[in-house]
């Protein structure tokens, strides 16, 4: 059977490869995606959107306990885990239709199956009929990445579950254990540990959401232990002993080693990418800790292969993706392509509080060389978020103190994952401090806590 031939072939339909392929469509290239599971990969399928899901129901559930606290009753409050889990799995098959409509309205061809590139501009893909042969000027890797596996801590689904577990989990944790407090391990520490689970946070770093500022990872723990969690920090899990219904944990703290018992157990170290079976290495595409090696524009140094998301590095995050599939299909159509830096990226974190930043930290910036300013500003300040019960968290902003360029800003607390753009679109436009003072913010929002931050950097604050 005779190849068939495309502009581009995309591998992998995630938030990367689909948006890549759709935005290749729109400026008239012909357009082959293959993925081997879910249109909408990981990230609609089993990561940001049902997650996002889970949380919500933990948030409602912590509102309605809350709720003599608004002049509100509730008697008998409670939950059904099965019920929680089937609207999360019921919001991720809409997204996923829905990638499957876009794509098919963009005229997108869909492969659905296993890809392998036995030579520069070629693609093999073992389908449920056979094999298919397809061919392109233009190959995007979009692989995507997997849960990073730790010899000895390996999940088994049942004592021990990795995020796809815990999103379908077989039972209600009593004791839970998360190892890993970064974005995945936090936040569904927070889904259980709000749902009623004893919970204990192992982090290896010395401190919680170790890539956020360290004031913010403070003030972020202040609040978990707050709620309940027990936080380990500069502790790491040396063994798990399974037995029948319970894991004993071996953790190791300044060398001294305690044994824990839980009944179930969350593996969160990390992500490696899914390089293997491509045939990369042959093609002669530089590997690195199981990420492909790529220039700015993602061009791998072969010539017509791209890699974005996951598969090419830090920072794994959805939107990185999105981005980077968008500028490749420009700059294979011709277009002006703009490199997407990851400084301008923003990280959210959907736990109780919510966490997000964007930028340097302010450890960062000085560590680069910056002379700065600092501004902060706490929610117990701003009318809106005591309105709506939540005076926890606080805006904190980090300056260039010779030009007034906003080098980052860093957020924990009720919606900082929404009000996060403002500062990522003022650093797009490569706003300075006095743009943002004289930007005129509405009353009453969770917004104004932005301004006063920046005023506070040059100890201009009004209400604190």
């Amino acid at each position: 059977m005779a190849a068939k031939s495309f502009d581009l072939i995309v591998i992998g339909a995630g938030p990367g490869g689909y948006v890549a392929a759709i935005r290749a469509a729109q400026l008239g290239l012909n357009v082959a995606v293959v993925e081997r599971e879910h249109l909408g990969g990981i990230c609609l399928n089993w990561g940001c959107i049902p997650t996002k899901a889970l949380l919500r129901s933990a948030e409602v559930f912590h509102l309605m306990e809350r709720a003599k606290e608004f002049g509100l009753s509730a008697d008998k409050i409670g939950y059904d885990l099965d019920a929680v889990v089937k609207r999360s799995r019921g919001v991720a098959r809409q997204l996923s239709a829905g990638v499957k409509g876009l794509l098919k309205k963009n005229k997108v061809t869909v492969v659905m199956g296993e890809a392998m590139l036995p030579a520069s501009g070629k693609v093999s893909v073992k389908t449920d009929a056979g094999t298919e042969e397809l061919t392109a000027k233009h190959i995007i890797l979009a692989t995507g990445a997997r849960a990073r596996t730790l010899p000895g801590l390996e999940a088994d689904g049942d004592l021990v579950w990795t995020y796809k577990h815990a999103l379908q989990p077989p039972r209600m944790p009593k004791k839970l254990l998360v190892i890993g407090s970064g974005a995945i391990g936090i936040e569904f520490a927070s889904f259980f540990n709000t749902l009623g689970a004893e919970t204990t946070v192992v982090e290896v770093m010395d401190r919680v959401l170790p890539v956020e500022d360290a004031e913010i990872s403070a003030f972020a723990k202040k609040q978990f232990v707050k709620q309940g969690m027990k936080i380990m920090e500069k502790s790491m899990v040396k063994q798990l002993d399974r037995g029948k219904g319970k894991v004993t944990a071996h953790i190791e703290t300044g060398g001294k080693v305690e044994k824990m018992d839980f009944d179930t157990v969350i593996s969160a170290v990390g992500i490696v990418g899914n390089v293997e079976g491509l045939g990369l290495e042959a093609l002669g595409v530089k590997l690195d800790r199981s990420h492909v090696v790529t220039d700015e524009f993602c061009r791998t140094g072969v010539e017509g292969l791209y890699a974005i998301g996951d598969i090419a590095g830090a920072p794994w995050l959805a939107h990185k993706a999105s981005h980077e599939g968008v500028m490749v299909a420009e700059l294979i159509a011709g277009k002006h392509a703009h490199p997407v830096k990851p400084e301008s990226i923003a990280g959210c974190t959907y736990c109780q509080p919510q966490v997000a930043s964007v930028g340097y930290s302010e450890a960062k910036a000085k560590e680069l060389g910056y002379d700065v300013k600092v501004g902060r500003f706490p929610f117990i300040g701003n009318g809106k978020a005591i309105a709506l019960g939540e005076p926890e968290g606080m805006v904190k902003t980090v300056f260039d103190a010779k030009t007034g360029e906003l080098l980052g800003a860093h957020m924990v607390g009720a919606e900082v994952t929404e009000l996060i753009q403002g500062y990522v679109v003022g650093r797009q436009l490569e706003t300075t401090e006095e743009d943002l003072m004289n930007t005129v913010f509405p009353h009453p929002t969770l917004s104004e806590m932005m301004h006063e931050s920046v005023l506070d950097a040059w100890d201009r604050a009004i209400h604190f």
